[in-house]
């Protein structure tokens, strides 16, 4: 596609609770994630970097043993093979994510 505006773009159910439009190219994928209220990741880790920014909502990020809730305009960073997770509470969390491919 190349170009997203943020405001206007459709989303699909992803997995229950989670909707999501995703763009990929052979070294790069882009997701816009919407998650709703009172849900919660497991725990993985993947061999790849991935970074993210909060777009609307909270959402708490756990990276590693580190913990933080994160609002609008805030990022996050993880490293290739350390563990993360997030959740939300009360609202629910828009958030673009990147992650980078293995070569």
């Amino acid at each position: 596609m190349g170009f997203w505006n943020l405001k206007t773009l459709m989303l699909e159910e992803f997995r229950p609770g989670i909707w999501s439009k995703v763009e990929s190219g052979s070294n790069l994928t882009m997701a816009l994630m919407e998650i709703s209220a009172n849900r919660e990741g497991m725990v993985h880790d993947h061999p790849f970097d991935q970074c993210g920014i909060v777009i609307e909502g909270e959402i708490e990020m756990s990276v590693g043993e580190e913990k933080k809730w994160l609002g609008p305009m805030e990022t996050y960073f993880i490293l290739a093979g350390t563990k993360h997770n997030w959740r939300t509470l009360a609202s629910s969390a828009k958030i673009l994510d990147f992650v980078a491919k293995q070569g």
